[in-house]
Protein backbone atom coordinates (compact mmCIF):
# COMPACT_ATOMS: atom_id res chain seq x y z
CA UNK A 1 0.00 0.00 0.00
CA UNK A 2 2.83 2.74 0.95
CA UNK A 3 4.68 1.68 -2.71
CA UNK A 4 1.38 2.40 -4.31
CA UNK A 5 0.65 5.70 -2.27
CA UNK A 6 4.21 6.82 -3.23
CA UNK A 7 3.76 5.42 -7.12
CA UNK A 8 0.47 7.95 -7.08
CA UNK A 9 2.27 10.95 -5.75
CA UNK A 10 5.63 10.53 -7.91
CA UNK A 11 3.12 9.97 -10.93
CA UNK A 12 1.11 13.79 -9.91
CA UNK A 13 3.93 15.07 -9.54
CA UNK A 14 5.58 14.14 -12.81
CA UNK A 15 2.03 14.94 -14.22
CA UNK A 16 2.12 18.84 -12.93
CA UNK A 17 5.76 19.14 -14.11
CA UNK A 18 4.49 18.46 -17.56
CA UNK A 19 1.41 20.64 -17.55
CA UNK A 20 3.60 23.41 -16.04
CA UNK A 21 6.50 22.82 -18.84
CA UNK A 22 4.06 22.88 -21.84
CA UNK A 23 2.64 26.22 -19.83
CA UNK A 24 6.13 27.67 -20.72
CA UNK A 25 7.00 26.42 -23.86
CA UNK A 26 3.53 27.92 -24.76
CA UNK A 27 4.61 31.18 -23.60
CA UNK A 28 8.37 31.17 -24.87
CA UNK A 29 6.75 30.34 -28.83
CA UNK A 30 4.33 33.49 -30.01
CA UNK A 31 0.97 33.34 -31.51
CA UNK A 32 1.03 33.38 -35.19
CA UNK A 33 -0.94 36.98 -34.08
CA UNK A 34 1.56 38.12 -32.33
CA UNK A 35 3.86 37.49 -35.54
CA UNK A 36 1.88 38.77 -38.16
CA UNK A 37 1.64 41.92 -35.60
CA UNK A 38 5.51 42.07 -35.38
CA UNK A 39 5.16 42.10 -38.58
CA UNK A 40 3.21 44.63 -39.57
CA UNK A 41 4.65 47.05 -36.77
CA UNK A 42 8.38 46.83 -38.87
CA UNK A 43 6.84 47.09 -41.95
CA UNK A 44 4.86 50.85 -40.43
CA UNK A 45 8.29 51.58 -39.16
CA UNK A 46 9.47 50.82 -43.12
CA UNK A 47 7.28 53.04 -44.31
CA UNK A 48 7.76 56.30 -42.10
CA UNK A 49 11.63 56.08 -43.13
CA UNK A 50 10.41 55.69 -46.72
CA UNK A 51 8.80 58.82 -46.53
CA UNK A 52 11.52 60.74 -45.08
CA UNK A 53 13.35 59.12 -48.34
CA UNK A 54 15.10 62.10 -49.14
CA UNK A 55 18.39 61.85 -46.97
CA UNK A 56 20.35 58.26 -47.20
CA UNK A 57 19.90 57.63 -43.88
CA UNK A 58 16.73 57.48 -44.07
CA UNK A 59 16.60 55.19 -47.12
CA UNK A 60 19.18 52.59 -45.21
CA UNK A 61 16.71 52.95 -42.22
CA UNK A 62 13.72 51.93 -44.75
CA UNK A 63 15.39 49.26 -46.71
CA UNK A 64 16.73 47.46 -43.22
CA UNK A 65 12.93 47.32 -41.77
CA UNK A 66 11.03 46.49 -45.41
CA UNK A 67 14.06 43.90 -45.65
CA UNK A 68 13.17 42.35 -42.50
CA UNK A 69 9.66 42.34 -43.62
CA UNK A 70 10.09 41.11 -46.80
CA UNK A 71 11.76 38.10 -45.24
CA UNK A 72 8.85 36.63 -43.14
CA UNK A 73 6.37 37.51 -46.23
CA UNK A 74 8.66 36.51 -49.31
CA UNK A 75 5.61 35.89 -51.22
CA UNK A 76 3.96 39.42 -50.63
CA UNK A 77 4.00 41.44 -53.87
CA UNK A 78 3.48 44.63 -52.48
CA UNK A 79 6.31 44.54 -49.78
CA UNK A 80 8.79 43.10 -52.57
CA UNK A 81 7.48 45.96 -54.95
CA UNK A 82 8.23 48.46 -51.92
CA UNK A 83 11.63 46.84 -51.22
CA UNK A 84 12.61 47.00 -55.18
CA UNK A 85 11.84 50.84 -55.19
CA UNK A 86 13.64 51.83 -52.04
CA UNK A 87 16.84 50.09 -53.34
CA UNK A 88 15.98 51.15 -56.84
CA UNK A 89 16.33 54.91 -55.19
CA UNK A 90 19.28 54.14 -52.98
CA UNK A 91 21.14 52.97 -55.97
CA UNK A 92 19.78 56.05 -58.88
CA UNK A 93 19.94 58.86 -55.88
CA UNK A 94 22.81 58.00 -53.39
CA UNK A 95 25.47 55.45 -54.37
CA UNK A 96 28.08 56.55 -56.15
CA UNK A 97 30.06 53.55 -56.95
CA UNK A 98 29.25 51.90 -60.20
CA UNK A 99 29.78 48.62 -58.80
CA UNK A 100 27.58 48.79 -55.82
CA UNK A 101 24.87 50.35 -57.93
CA UNK A 102 25.01 47.77 -60.19
CA UNK A 103 24.50 44.71 -57.42
CA UNK A 104 21.85 47.12 -55.92
CA UNK A 105 19.53 47.78 -59.55
CA UNK A 106 20.05 44.12 -59.99
CA UNK A 107 19.27 42.28 -56.61
CA UNK A 108 16.27 44.80 -56.95
CA UNK A 109 14.94 43.26 -60.09
CA UNK A 110 15.24 40.01 -59.03
CA UNK A 111 13.42 40.44 -56.10
CA UNK A 112 10.70 41.65 -58.33
CA UNK A 113 10.90 38.74 -60.76
CA UNK A 114 10.57 36.27 -58.01
CA UNK A 115 7.29 38.18 -56.72
CA UNK A 116 5.62 38.16 -60.51
CA UNK A 117 6.69 34.56 -60.88
CA UNK A 118 4.83 33.44 -57.56
CA UNK A 119 2.07 35.71 -58.17
CA UNK A 120 -0.83 33.30 -58.36
CA UNK A 121 -2.44 35.35 -60.69
CA UNK A 122 0.72 35.33 -62.92
CA UNK A 123 1.49 31.78 -62.26
CA UNK A 124 -2.06 30.81 -63.33
CA UNK A 125 -1.04 32.19 -66.83
CA UNK A 126 2.73 30.61 -67.06
CA UNK A 127 1.07 27.37 -66.53
CA UNK A 128 -1.07 27.66 -69.11
CA UNK A 129 1.57 28.48 -71.89
CA UNK A 130 2.65 26.10 -74.11
CA UNK A 131 6.97 25.68 -74.61
CA UNK A 132 10.23 26.03 -73.31
CA UNK A 133 10.07 27.48 -70.04
CA UNK A 134 11.93 31.07 -71.53
CA UNK A 135 9.00 31.32 -74.71
CA UNK A 136 6.65 30.29 -72.01
CA UNK A 137 7.48 32.94 -69.61
CA UNK A 138 7.31 35.90 -72.66
CA UNK A 139 4.20 34.34 -73.59
CA UNK A 140 3.04 34.82 -69.64
CA UNK A 141 4.37 38.14 -69.50
CA UNK A 142 2.37 39.43 -72.65
CA UNK A 143 -0.77 38.48 -70.87
CA UNK A 144 -0.15 39.45 -67.35
CA UNK A 145 -2.96 40.53 -65.52
CA UNK A 146 -3.39 44.28 -63.78
CA UNK A 147 -2.39 43.11 -60.22
CA UNK A 148 0.87 41.98 -61.36
CA UNK A 149 1.71 45.68 -62.54
CA UNK A 150 3.71 47.38 -60.22
CA UNK A 151 6.04 43.80 -59.85
CA UNK A 152 6.44 44.09 -63.54
CA UNK A 153 7.30 47.69 -63.62
CA UNK A 154 10.28 47.66 -61.09
CA UNK A 155 11.66 44.11 -62.42
CA UNK A 156 11.83 46.36 -65.65
CA UNK A 157 13.24 49.46 -64.69
CA UNK A 158 15.38 47.91 -62.35
CA UNK A 159 16.84 45.71 -65.13
CA UNK A 160 17.04 48.46 -67.29
CA UNK A 161 19.15 50.44 -64.92
CA UNK A 162 21.53 47.30 -64.38
CA UNK A 163 22.38 47.24 -68.07
CA UNK A 164 23.07 50.49 -68.68
CA UNK A 165 26.81 49.84 -67.68
CA UNK A 166 26.90 46.51 -69.51
CA UNK A 167 28.18 45.52 -72.65
CA UNK A 168 25.63 46.43 -75.73
CA UNK A 169 25.48 42.39 -76.45
CA UNK A 170 23.67 42.10 -72.97
CA UNK A 171 20.97 44.81 -73.42
CA UNK A 172 20.50 43.26 -77.04
CA UNK A 173 19.76 39.63 -75.30
CA UNK A 174 17.21 41.41 -72.98
CA UNK A 175 15.67 43.66 -75.25
CA UNK A 176 13.13 41.35 -75.91
CA UNK A 177 12.02 40.86 -72.19
CA UNK A 178 12.29 44.67 -71.36
CA UNK A 179 9.91 45.46 -74.27
CA UNK A 180 7.25 42.72 -74.16
CA UNK A 181 6.87 43.61 -70.09
CA UNK A 182 6.32 47.78 -70.48
CA UNK A 183 4.49 46.78 -73.94
CA UNK A 184 2.36 45.00 -71.37
CA UNK A 185 2.01 48.00 -68.72
CA UNK A 186 1.27 50.25 -71.73
CA UNK A 187 -1.90 48.05 -72.50
CA UNK A 188 -3.47 47.64 -69.20
CA UNK A 189 -1.71 50.74 -67.65
CA UNK A 190 -0.04 53.29 -69.60
CA UNK A 191 -0.06 56.28 -66.76
CA UNK A 192 1.57 53.92 -64.31
CA UNK A 193 3.94 55.80 -62.08
CA UNK A 194 3.44 59.16 -64.04
CA UNK A 195 3.86 57.93 -67.37
CA UNK A 196 6.37 55.32 -66.32
CA UNK A 197 6.17 53.25 -69.66
CA UNK A 198 7.10 56.09 -71.84
CA UNK A 199 9.68 57.50 -69.68
CA UNK A 200 11.44 53.81 -69.50
CA UNK A 201 11.56 53.49 -73.30
CA UNK A 202 12.36 57.18 -73.81
CA UNK A 203 15.55 55.92 -71.92
CA UNK A 204 15.76 52.38 -73.44
CA UNK A 205 16.08 53.69 -76.92
CA UNK A 206 18.79 55.90 -76.16
CA UNK A 207 20.80 52.69 -75.07
CA UNK A 208 19.59 50.37 -77.95
CA UNK A 209 21.96 50.44 -81.06
CA UNK A 210 19.95 50.62 -84.57
CA UNK A 211 16.92 52.67 -83.14
CA UNK A 212 16.19 55.78 -84.11
CA UNK A 213 16.77 58.72 -81.73
CA UNK A 214 13.66 60.25 -82.23
CA UNK A 215 11.89 57.30 -80.85
CA UNK A 216 13.28 58.23 -77.64
CA UNK A 217 12.01 62.03 -78.70
CA UNK A 218 8.39 60.58 -79.13
CA UNK A 219 8.44 58.75 -75.90
CA UNK A 220 9.87 61.23 -73.18
CA UNK A 221 7.10 63.87 -74.95
CA UNK A 222 4.63 61.56 -74.56
CA UNK A 223 5.06 60.89 -70.52
CA UNK A 224 5.81 64.99 -70.20
CA UNK A 225 2.54 65.91 -72.08
CA UNK A 226 1.02 63.50 -69.85
CA UNK A 227 2.68 64.54 -66.16
CA UNK A 228 4.71 67.54 -66.71
CA UNK A 229 4.40 67.85 -62.68
CA UNK A 230 6.69 64.54 -62.10
CA UNK A 231 10.23 65.58 -62.21
CA UNK A 232 11.85 62.17 -63.09
CA UNK A 233 10.32 62.53 -66.61
CA UNK A 234 12.21 65.94 -67.36
CA UNK A 235 15.61 64.75 -65.42
CA UNK A 236 15.45 61.68 -67.58
CA UNK A 237 14.71 63.37 -71.04
CA UNK A 238 18.00 65.62 -70.13
CA UNK A 239 19.82 62.67 -68.95
CA UNK A 240 19.32 60.38 -71.57
CA UNK A 241 17.66 62.27 -74.63
CA UNK A 242 19.28 65.74 -75.10
CA UNK A 243 22.77 64.04 -74.04
CA UNK A 244 23.07 61.49 -76.56
CA UNK A 245 21.41 63.97 -79.08
CA UNK A 246 24.41 66.43 -77.86
CA UNK A 247 21.28 69.05 -77.29
CA UNK A 248 23.17 71.14 -74.73
CA UNK A 249 21.13 74.04 -74.95
CA UNK A 250 18.27 72.12 -74.27
CA UNK A 251 20.35 69.47 -71.40
CA UNK A 252 20.89 72.69 -69.72
CA UNK A 253 17.09 74.50 -69.59
CA UNK A 254 14.94 71.66 -68.96
CA UNK A 255 17.41 70.21 -65.46
CA UNK A 256 17.22 74.65 -65.01
CA UNK A 257 13.91 74.72 -65.46
CA UNK A 258 13.57 71.21 -62.49
CA UNK A 259 15.74 73.10 -60.11
CA UNK A 260 13.63 76.23 -60.49
CA UNK A 261 10.29 74.33 -59.73
CA UNK A 262 8.34 75.16 -56.89
CA UNK A 263 7.96 71.60 -55.35
CA UNK A 264 4.83 72.95 -52.98
CA UNK A 265 2.86 72.98 -56.12
CA UNK A 266 2.79 68.92 -55.94
CA UNK A 267 2.61 68.19 -52.13
CA UNK A 268 2.02 64.64 -53.16
CA UNK A 269 5.46 64.43 -55.03
CA UNK A 270 7.14 66.45 -53.26
CA UNK A 271 9.72 63.70 -51.88
CA UNK A 272 10.27 62.37 -55.28
CA UNK A 273 10.75 65.97 -56.67
CA UNK A 274 12.92 66.50 -54.38
CA UNK A 275 15.78 63.98 -55.52
CA UNK A 276 14.90 64.71 -58.60
CA UNK A 277 16.18 68.41 -58.17
CA UNK A 278 19.07 66.92 -56.64
CA UNK A 279 19.82 65.06 -59.33
CA UNK A 280 19.64 67.84 -61.97
CA UNK A 281 21.66 69.71 -60.07
CA UNK A 282 24.19 66.66 -59.76
CA UNK A 283 24.03 66.69 -64.05
CA UNK A 284 24.78 70.06 -64.55
CA UNK A 285 27.33 70.04 -62.49
CA UNK A 286 29.29 67.01 -65.03
CA UNK A 287 27.61 69.12 -67.81
CA UNK A 288 30.84 70.27 -69.32
CA UNK A 289 32.32 66.25 -69.12
CA UNK A 290 29.12 64.92 -70.43
CA UNK A 291 29.42 67.39 -73.83
CA UNK A 292 33.24 67.12 -74.29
Amino acid sequence: MIILYFKQILFSLCTLFLVLLSLKCAQAVPSMSAIDQNVDFIIQEGKTFWEQRSDSSSILKAEHFINLAHEKRPNDINLSVLLAKIIYTRAYFFETENKKKNELFLNASIICKNAVLLDPDFSFIYNQSQGDSSFKIISALAEAPKSVVPGLFWWATNLGRYLNNKPVLDRLKQRELLEVIMHRILTVDPGFYYSGPYRFFGALYTRIPGIELTQSETYFDQALSANPEYLGNSVHMAEYYHQKAGNREQFNAILNQVINTDLTDYPELMSDNFLYQNKARALLKKETVLFD
